[in-house]
């Protein structure tokens, strides 16, 4: 049968997502009977309206929880349950008035209950919806606005969980029997409809659906509708294709007349999106970025090598530093420093004077403390984080200090496979568009820091800056600014408030041009859109906008001088359904009768005829994540007589094997694995290395070696080198074609090359050496070359040197 999204503790089923390795249970006695989704996509954003019906099928009445995962690109402003004449619609309130609400609420306590023992982790959106009696039907309307990512061909992605699509044919059916592509459900209607001020060129779905079909005459607009969900369990992924170019796109939303011209509602809202173009160059120095290497003391002892290899692998030029965290964190230098040979050499030096530390784990502290610190211009702040230990119940405010700073840097983050805080290491990394990667051995740890310490080093684009050519009469107001850096291959979303009125009526065309840099060159975009859109009565890119500023606000603050933009903006993101910092949900049930007079104060939902039900934005602290790129829901049942304990469960080892099996058979693409893979969560946490690996590569000489090259690049000739190449220094010496330091160098090249096949890690080391061989004048590399191939028996091509 397939899964119908709801869950229960007591039948469980396992299954795997395909957004990452996660698991999760389905309670099969609960159909989804039929979808209705209509989707408009507009550019980047999505407007989605859906209709989910369920059937109770168990033949005990069941007290179910609503749970639908939320992030920080989503807005879920609508949501209500109608049960036969019943009806439950969670209402925004502003949060000192929702408090005194959830005090007169009966069964609160399920919720916190809930928070903390439920095996979930994340943010979610929670509403209490009562009996669910056996045979019922059970409508859920959801609806919600997204930002969407922007491929790297420049599509817009849409995902919908293959979860929330209903059974097209009867359960008993086997899954190998298949249907006519032409055949139509009954019980499934899915309507896209895409918009572009550009054109809409073509799209790419995975499942059957009507010819694409223009709307337009000038091709801005179409729509597509499902003919049946996708096979073989997967997601549906919808892939828009624009005409036009990529890199800068920008959508108007016209205002709402119904709100006073000047505010948010009331002035047209611009959405631009950015994907700069960023061609592939050497950094050069005083460009290449601020590192911040964060090292959980508890790792400190496994770890060493690690933090020399990243430590030599910097570039000149750059800033770093590293801190040490555990009930208290540390710093080796007061802010971060520039990387030179004596900075190179202290911190080396100072790696193995920490000691380990197994109390508590005050990364929120450490955090604070870096994003108080101001960025260094034209040094991009990146973070590697490496973690063993949970955060305890400091969660949620890490990750509000991560949205707040999410602009300004990314993180790396290195969680063991015994990590309790793998869910949050994961939720940082996808924040700030970094990696997160599930380290299993040392080995492990050192060339996966490498390899991403590699992706930091690509060229990004700095100095962004957007210039606003509009008719005379008309501003703009920033809401979202543009960020301090791009990344490769990453976008951003940014919105403007455009206030004001045109001196001249016919004039409808505005202009934004895009200006940043990278490294030493200098781009500029320039792109025209109209200021007269089609009207769009559900206002999602207000929404989007809405969202930012109030976020924005509660950084800034409730100074006089905002108090009353915050008013303002509390005031329409209530009319909006758009939660914040400032409010806070309550549901109500209500006769289906009543539902079109809602009440407008919150007193009167003290009256008999509104039941106030527990609903929440919640954040679970368990241990299986709902952190996800597309949006999905789940229901929680308890028996009605017998409340289930929802206590804190253990990985299930065996389990966690098959799904590893079932891993290997059928793997994800490439663009859906949004981390790394995980299905040795509950292995061992194993350090050693494997005899063949020892056989193959010299551990110990390696580090020997590594460790005596210069901040340049560069080695000296010296006995100790010759030792951790296994030579006398006079035999070293006595195969010298010229310049000690520069022999020594190639030598060592060679030697790291060698083994370069065994271990990864040397990639970044070789390539500053050949950008140090490269600026040495009059050299015979071939000469030192041959030397080398003599000395260590071997056959190293010129190619080594990059030239």
């Amino acid at each position: 049968m397939r899964k119908s999204g709801i869950l229960s503790k007591r039948y469980m089923r396992r299954g795997l997502f395909q957004r990452g390795l996660w698991f999760f249970s389905s309670y099969t006695e609960v159909e989804l009977e039929a979808v209705t989704v209509d989707v408009t996509i507009q550019d980047f954003v999505a407007d989605v309206v859906s209709e989910l019906l369920f059937r109770t099928r168990q033949p005990i009445s069941n007290q179910t929880i609503f749970i639908f995962p939320v992030d920080s690109n989503t807005v879920v402003h609508t949501f209500y349950a109608t049960m036969e004449d019943t009806r439950i619609e969670a209402m925004l309130w502003e949060k000192e008035e929702a408090q005194k609400l959830c005090k007169a609420t009966p069964g609160m306590e399920n919720l916190r209950y809930l928070q903390e023992q439920w095996d979930l982790w994340g943010p979610v959106f929670a509403c209490f919806l009562g009996t669910l009696p056996h045979d019922r039907e059970v409508t859920i309307r959801l609806c919600y606005v997204q930002e969407l990512p922007m491929q790297a061909d420049g599509a817009a992605q849409f995902c919908w969980p293959q979860e929330l699509f209903p059974l097209i044919l009867p359960w008993r059916r086997r899954s190998t029997d298949l249907f006519s592509s032409d055949e139509m459900p009954e019980n499934l209607d899915f309507s896209i409809c895409l918009k572009s001020g550009h054109g809409v060129s073509h799209i790419d779905l995975n499942c059957p659906s009507t010819p694409l079909q223009y709307t337009a005459p000038d091709q801005t607009s179409a729509k597509v509708s499902l003919k049946n969900s996708p096979w073989l369990h997967r997601d549906l992924k919808l892939l828009v294709y624009y005409r036009g170019s990529h890199t800068l796109r920008a959508v108007v939303e016209r205002r709402d007349p119904k709100a006073p011209p000047g505010s948010l509602l009331g002035d047209p809202v611009v959405m631009v999106t950015l994907m700069p173009h960023i061609p592939d160059m050497v950094p050069k120095p005083g460009q290449l970025g601020e590192f911040l290497f964060l090292m959980d003391r508890s790792l400190f002892q496994d770890a060493q090598n690690t933090l020399l290899f990243l430590l030599k692998s910097l570039p000149l030029g750059c800033y770093f530093n590293i801190y040490s965290f555990g009930a208290t964190f540390k710093a080796f230098y007061p802010q971060s420093v520039e990387y030179t040979q004596e900075s190179m050499d202290n911190a080396v030096g100072r790696i193995s004077s920490i000691s380990p530390d197994l109390g508590g784990c005050d990364l929120l502290g450490l955090l604070r403390s870096i994003y108080s610190t101001p960025l260094l211009h034209g040094h991009p702040r990146q973070l590697f984080i490496f973690i063993q230990r949970k955060i305890s119940s400091e969660e949620e405010a890490v990750m509000a200090e991560v949205y707040r700073y999410r602009d300004h840097h990314r993180c790396f983050c290195f969680p063991t496979n015994t990590c309790d805080s793998f869910n949050l290491s994961q939720a940082m990394a996808l924040e700030t568009k970094g990696e997160c990667v599930c380290i299993h051995s040392k080995m492990n740890m050192t060339s996966e820091a490498v390899r991403c310490l590699q992706l930091a080093l690509q060229p990004l684009a700095s100095g962004i800056s957007l210039h606003w050519d509009l008719p005379p009469g008309l501003e703009v107001s920033m809401i979202r600014k543009a960020p301090e850096m791009i990344f490769q291959g990453h976008q951003i979303s940014i919105y403007a408030q455009i206030h004001g009125k045109a001196q001249d009526p016919q004039a409808d065309e505005g202009a934004v041009t895009l200006q940043y840099h990278v490294g030493s060159q200098s781009f500029d975009y320039t792109l025209r859109f109209s200021l007269s859109p089609s009207a769009d009565n559900r206002l999602p890119v207000h929404r989007m906008a809405m969202m930012h500023l109030l976020w924005e606000l509660s950084w800034e603050g409730t100074s006089r001088a905002k108090e009353g933009a915050r008013h303002s903006a509390v005031k329409s993101s209530l009319s909006l359904g758009v939660p914040s910092p400032f409010t806070s949900s309550v549901a109500v049930r209500m006769k289906e009768k009543d539902a079109y007079s809602l009440p407008q104060d919150s007193s009167m939902l003290f009256s008999p005829s509104c039941n106030l039900v527990p609903c929440q934005m919640l954040w679970l602290h368990g241990f299986r994540p709902v952190w996800f790129k597309s949006t999905r829901f789940w229901m929680v049942q308890k028996y009605q007589f017998c409340l289930e304990t929802l206590g804190h469960k253990a990985p299930d080892t065996e389990a966690l094997t098959q799904l590893s099996e079932s891993c290997r058979e059928q793997e994800p693409p490439p663009e859906e694995q949004v981390m790394e893979k995980l299905t040795a969560f509950n292995r061992s946490w194993d350090w050693t290395i494997s005899p063949l690996s020892t056989r193959l590569c010299d551990f110990s000489g390696l580090r020997a070696v590594v460790a005596l090259q210069k901040a340049n690049g560069s080695w000296a000739l010296t006995a100790a080198l010759a030792s951790a190449l296994g030579f006398s220094k006079a035999d070293v010496e006595g195969q010298r074609p010229r310049e000690s330091n520069t022999w020594a160098t190639v030598l060592a090249l060679v030697w790291l090359h060698q083994y370069k096949w065994k271990v990864s890690w040397s990639e970044l080391l070789e390539a500053k050496t050949c950008r140090w061989l490269q600026e040495q004048a009059e050299v015979q590399l071939d000469e030192c070359l041959e030397a080398a191939n003599s000395l260590l028996g071997c056959f190293v091509e010129p190619t080594i040197f990059r030239i």
